[in-house]
């Protein structure tokens, strides 16, 4: 029987080194007047149980959004996998009945608000199944769904691998993929999965929330 979203921890990744926007913390940077981490907050929330944010350094700095945050195990910005295994453990240790994980990338603002639901209707979940997002042929490693049961064996792997590409680890279990459309928004297709890793690609983003928020409020006015 699949996982009821319940039951499930939402895992928000914002360990990175943002080496592309400059450095420093870009999960911080105000897209529309709003932290881009809490548009990625409020977009996972209603699709999960719980949330936690994965980030290394001084939590407090994520002290505004009053969630749980969880260091990497692995020493050295090791990538969205030990944010995945940091996530997998917090859960088995603060999250009683847990057996799975969803994780989302926090430069990704505008992922779908029903991925979790496609995940648990679309896959036939085993014990350890893993379940990743696609689009226009392209996987999305950062938004998935991962068993916590699979947790001591990505810690293990994690100590003894040369690289720390998630496919690498990813293809030694069940994989299952769900397709997702592109979104329109003001006449223009937008991948949901668009990322702001550079400064353009901000940008881009700004100009997308500001449309989207336009585009809400006419709704709202018809």
């Amino acid at each position: 029987m699949n996982p009821k979203p319940d039951n499930l921890i939402g895992c928000v990744l914002a360990g990175g080194l943002s080496r592309r926007m400059g450095g420093g913390d870009k999960a911080l940077r105000l897209l529309g007047g709003v932290p881009m981490l809490g548009r990625v907050i409020e977009r996972l929330r209603p699709q999960t149980g719980r949330l936690i944010v994965n980030a290394n350094g001084d939590p407090q700095r994520f002290s505004e959004f009053g969630l749980p945050v969880v260091e990497d195990d692995i020493k050295g910005f090791a990538g969205p996998l030990a944010g995945v295994a940091a996530g997998m453990r917090w859960s088995s240790e603060n999250a009683a009945g847990c057996s799975h994980i969803v994780t989302a990338a926090a430069d990704t603002p505008f992922f779908p608000a029903d991925l979790v639901s496609r995940f648990l209707s679309e896959a036939s979940i085993g014990p350890d199944t893993i379940v990743m997002a696609t689009s226009q042929g392209n996987r999305h490693p950062v938004f998935a769904l991962w068993p916590v049961a699979l947790h001591d064996d990505l810690a293990r792997w994690l100590q003894e691998t040369e690289t720390y590409k998630v496919m690498a680890w990813v293809q030694n279990h069940d994989l299952q993929q769900v397709d997702f459309p592109l979104v329109v928004t003001s006449g223009k297709q937008l991948d949901p999965f668009f990322n702001a890793n550079t400064p353009e690609d901000f940008a881009t983003a700004e100009k997308l929330a500001m449309q989207m928020s336009e585009e809400t409020l006419t709704e709202g006015q018809s």
